[in-house]
């Protein structure tokens, strides 16, 4: 087992992976920008090092300057928590090749699932159902005619990258032009790849996504899907798992198709297998996520296994010591993102309590939220023995929930669990749209 881990990210989900170093005996180091010099992540492991301004590329996302904190620490192994360098390759391939342990998948598997069109061919051949569309598309003129092929409404995607970006809905012919234009702008900016293919709409639909434990000695795991379709342009807003739209019969079916996507791949360590349910039931594959995702937590909820820890002991070379039969679902779990609308200054924070409710933030009274990073503020989670008693749960902790000084979403939060389809579990990735829910 490791003795040091450096954590190669900031704000609630550093602060998660310190805890659970912290409960495995294991020291850890917290890199930060001089935006985040007063962070709690800083406070809180045992050795913090400055390693750039409060720009990305100057911190967090320069791969050589955190190498470089890992060697001077004596750190033997990264974990890149989520966004950032996650699901970067080469930075991936700079840690093995100082000798450094990357916490997620082998260099080869992040290149093969970030190429989106990739994917979609491996988990074709591997009998995972995909949702009709092209391969990479060559120019604006293919494009075009992939499209009459494919029928609109469709989506344009970019193949690199996720988060949301590089993705256009398209419901006519009209709009094509523009929106692949666009895309591929976006997609270029953010990934620095601007190749795009197409894939036929699915609606409605649920997006359900399943969590994947791997270790390298060939033994696979789900712990279970989640469900994250209240989004707003792609970016999740509410998870709960677990689904209200998955019964026993389809959980299975969905598992096994998961392991056989995890085998075709040979994946080693946490991932997530994200597919489109319509609503005769029939199920796609999306995408694979190669690593922790932001909602993880609802399913450490729901089944007691705790993924990050999991993930630290297979980069270890520990193996899985538990079966998919060990694997129980426990009552229900619901996590809404609190996210800032604006940068300020808490001035006033109160944090709801009472059993079985968690809030995995960074914030503190007096905490400015730096202009630099994601908006998220914090996830507030709850688990109940139903999901009636969930959803109510959450209702008040999101009205005990007080933020003041940084404009948040608190307020929508409340209104998405107060929703009638939402109660009753009738709710797709249109929800948002449908209800007009705005910011």
């Amino acid at each position: 087992m490791f003795s040091k881990i450096l954590v190669a990210n900031r704000g609630e989900i550093a602060i998660r992976i310190i805890r659970s170093c912290k409960e495995m005996g294991i020291l850890t180091v917290s890199v930060y920008s001089e935006a985040d010099k007063d962070s709690m992540h800083v406070a809180l492991a045992d050795q913090s090092i400055c390693i750039g301004s409060g720009a990305p590329s100057d911190s967090y996302l320069n791969a050589e300057r955190i190498i470089s904190a890992a060697l001077a620490t004596g750190a033997q192994a990264i974990h890149p928590g989520y966004g950032f360098l996650s699901e970067n390759a080469s930075f991936a391939e700079l840690c093995v090749k100082h000798r450094i342990a990357f916490i997620g998948p082998p260099p080869e598997i992040i290149t093969k699932m970030g190429d989106k069109d990739a994917a979609r061919r491996i988990m074709a051949e591997a009998g995972v159902p995909i949702i009709p569309g092209s391969g990479i598309l060559e120019d604006i003129d293919s494009a075009l005619k992939a499209a009459e092929e494919i029928g609109y409404p469709l989506m344009i995607k970019a193949r690199s990258g996720g988060g949301g970006r590089g993705i256009r809905l398209v419901g006519s012919p009209e709009e094509f032009e523009n929106a692949y234009m666009t895309a591929a702008h976006e997609a270029r900016e953010a990934f620095g790849d601007g190749a795009l293919y197409i894939e036929k709409q699915i609606y409605p639909a649920k997006h359900i996504e399943v969590q994947l434990l791997a270790d390298e000695y060939g033994k696979a795991i789900c712990l279970a899907e989640r469900e994250c379709s209240i989004q707003r342009n792609n970016q999740k807003l509410l998870e709960e798992s677990p689904s209200p739209a998955v019964d026993d019969e389809l959980r299975e079916y969905l598992s096994q198709v998961t392991i056989r996507a995890a085998e075709a791949v040979g994946y080693v360590n946490a991932g997530t297998v994200e597919f489109l349910l319509d609503v005769n039931g029939d199920f796609y594959f999306m995408e694979m996520n190669v690593r922790l995702q932001v909602e993880h937590a609802v399913t450490e909820q729901v089944t007691g296994i705790d993924i990050v820890k999991w993930q630290i002991r297979i980069a270890a070379g520990v193996p899985l010591d538990f079966g998919q039969e060990d694997v129980v679902i426990m009552g229900s779990s619901i996590e809404c993102r609190i996210n800032a609308m604006a940068v300020g200054t808490v001035d006033f924070l109160h944090v709801p309590g009472g059993p079985r409710v968690r809030f995995d933030s960074a914030l503190w009274t007096g905490y400015t939220v730096p202009p630099y990073y994601d908006s998220l503020l914090g996830k507030l989670i709850v688990h109940a023995a139903s999901r009636e008693e969930a959803i109510r749960k959450m209702h008040a902790a999101l009205c005990e929930l007080v933020i003041h000084g940084v404009p948040n979403n608190i307020d929508e939060q409340i209104g998405f669990v107060s929703n009638e389809n939402f109660r009753l579990g009738e709710y797709y990735t249109d929800f948002v749209k449908e209800n007009n829910y705005g910011i």
